[in-house]
């Protein structure tokens, strides 16, 4: 059976874990080659791994490229990388299909304590870094619209969550660009974004209790953040009693995103689609 995406090539920024990974695995499954990014030394082994099983698991190429994307040196780095590991041995077109801008950080501070160092590195991975990777991707990009972009934003840029002045608006800022790039790349590939709300993993759990006290009635309200006993982990369930719902699985917004980097997908653009169970409705 042909898979979808067979042949292409897809880069995922920050994908040796959480939600990266799950987006590497849902396109890698479809039969994408793969760029594992990655910035921290401290994430090398992690990344080979997940490169190493995707690519026996699924039958694809994957390989791990270490870039600091929010910088210029990096985010060329990564371009690179990527040339080097699947240029075309002919010495044809070397192509990049899909973009992931996948890699963020966040620094949750009530008004008073944000210092500008917060507001420089949220900005720096969260916004320059999706603007100078799509930048150095940009020749590389198809030339019939099948390239696929999508950018990780956040609920964040639109719900206005206490502690969040930085985080939600670098996530405001994404899906501003989105829109211009969906204009300026039309012939070359579809750009979106996605917005998930709280999901699984070490960035949810590190939320203080003041933030999850204030988007308490945010989850309450979500109707597929509900618990299902006999379908969810008992732990999940039993936590979700607590928090009000449960926290998506990194899947669930992976599927999201391979959605968008389908064919099926080419005449949405310049949309940002949710990937949050339903917190936030338009």
């Amino acid at each position: 059976m042909t898979r979808p995406l067979e042949g292409k090539l897809g880069i995922v920024t920050g994908a040796s874990r959480g939600i990266g990974a799950a987006i590497a695995e849902n396109l890698a499954s479809k039969g994408c080659n793969l760029v594992i990014n990655y910035t921290s030394s401290s994430s090398t082994d992690l990344a080979a791994s997940v490169a190493a099983q995707l690519s026996e698991k699924y039958n694809i190429r994957a390989v791990p490229v270490q870039a600091d994307v929010g910088t210029p040196a990096g985010a060329t780095a990564l371009i690179k990388g990527a040339q080097e590991h699947f240029a075309p041995a002919e010495g044809g077109r070397f192509q990049i299909d899909i973009v992931v801008n996948n890699a963020g950080i966040a620094r949750n501070a009530f008004l008073p304590q944000v210092t500008v160092d917060d507001f420089e590195a949220t900005y720096r991975v969260n916004v320059l870094g999706p603007l100078l990777v799509v930048q150095a991707a940009e020749p590389h990009l198809p030339r019939d619209r099948s390239g696929r972009i999508v950018n990780l934003s956040s609920v964040s840029s639109a719900t206005g969550f206490v502690t969040q002045s930085v985080y939600g608006g670098t996530k405001a800022a994404l899906e501003a660009m989105t829109r211009t790039w969906a204009r300026e790349l039309a012939e070359r590939a579809t750009v979106n974004a996605v917005n998930p709300g709280p999901v699984e993993g070490p960035m949810y759990a590190a939320n203080s209790p003041e933030f999850l006290e204030g988007i308490h009635g945010w989850v309450l309200h979500t109707p597929l953040m509900r618990a299902r006993e006999g379908v969810d982990p008992d732990d999940v369930v039993r936590d979700a009693k607590e928090s009000g719902g449960r926290p998506a699985y990194t899947r669930e917004v992976a599927g999201v995103v391979g959605m968008l980097c389908s064919e099926d997908a080419g005449w949405c653009t310049g949309q940002v689609i949710c990937a949050n169970g339903g917190m936030l409705m338009h």
